[in-house]
C-alpha cells in the first residue's frame, strides 16, 4: 500500500513541479514534475505501488518500468524520511484530505522520470 500525504504538509503545484512545506518543522521540499505527479496520485487516487508505477509508465512509455519503480520507490522513501508522507495505517482519513487538496491545486506536466 502507498503511504498517505501527511495532513500537516502544504502542497503547492508550480509550472515545473511542486513544493511541499512541512508545517511542523517549517522545511520546504521541492519536487520535479514527475515527483509532483507521484504526490498527486497518492491515496485516495491510487492505492498501490504497482498502480502508481503503471500510471507513471502510461504517461512516460519510453521509460523502462524498472527505472520508474526504482525512482518512485526512492522518492517515497525520501518523503517518508522527512515525514512528508505517513504509513497508510497511521492516518486513515486525514491524508486523504491533503491529497484531495493537492489534486485540486493543479497538475504539473513532466517529460521524464529521474
Amino acid at each position: 500500500m502507498l503511504p498517505v500525504a501527511n495532513p500537516k504538509v502544504i502542497y503547492k503545484a508550480l509550472s515545473e513541479g511542486a513544493v511541499l512545506l512541512s508545517t511542523t518543522d517549517e522545511v520546504y521540499f521541492g519536487l520535479n514534475e514527475v515527483g509532483a505527479r507521484v504526490w498527486e496520485h497518492l491515496p485516495p487516487v491510487l492505492n498501490t505501488l504497482d498502480e502508481l508505477c503503471a500510471a507513471i509508465g502510461a504517461t512516460y512509455p519510453e521509460v523502462d518500468q524498472d527505472t520508474i519503480r526504482a525512482d518512485v520507490s526512492e522518492l517515497l522513501a525520501e518523503l517518508a524520511a522527512h515525514g512528508l508522507v505517513l504509513p497508510r495505517d497511521s492516518h486513515s482519513g486525514e491524508g486523504q484530505h491533503a491529497t484531495i487538496v493537492a489534486a485540486e491545486a493543479g497538475r504539473a506536466e513532466s517529460h521524464r522520470v529521474g
